[in-house]
């Protein structure tokens, strides 16, 4: 069974740790790089912890499992952020389970769409998105990571 929560201070190491793996593990996944966050001190890591909108996944038998966030991008809508699963947790409900958390928090901040941007190449997270309610949007921006690959929109209503 998979156990989402929001993240407390008292996730800061652990929230640290599942997210250098994910930079480690898809460098082009994500707008950030390992060697950026890598370089945060603590502070940041426990104001990270604290944020509105942070989520942490727990599998009995890998803890943590994953993570992810949301945002209010703009008015109604926000924005998924930092989505990651363990190699180890896959293909058990753990991403599905973020992605329902985000979206509950969504609904108490009354938003009415769920946005994020996916890597095109990136097809894994698609199915995962596409799964979860996501349609693809005519959006395309360059990753912010490396500008040579692209993302796209995707959004589902909340």
């Amino acid at each position: 069974m998979v156990l989402v929560r929001a993240t407390t201070m008292a996730d800061w190491q652990a929230l640290r740790e599942i997210r250098l793996q994910s930079l480690r593990d898809a460098p082009d996944a994500f707008a950030s790089t390992y060697a950026r966050e890598a370089a945060f001190g603590e502070d940041e890591w426990r104001r990270r912890a604290t944020r509105d909108g942070s989520f942490i996944a727990f599998l009995p038998e890998v803890a943590p499992a994953g993570l992810g966030g949301g945002y209010l991008a703009a008015p109604g809508v926000v924005e998924l952020i930092g989505m990651f699963v363990r190699p180890q947790a896959r293909g058990r409900g753990v991403g599905e389970a973020v992605v329902d958390a985000v979206a509950g928090w969504a609904r108490a901040q009354d938003a009415s769409i769920v946005h994020l941007w996916v890597t095109e190449t990136n097809k894994h997270a698609r199915l995962l998105y596409e799964r979860c309610g996501f349609t693809v949007t005519a959006e395309r921006q360059p990753l912010p990571s490396n500008p040579a690959l692209g993302e796209i929109g995707m959004q589902r209503p909340v």
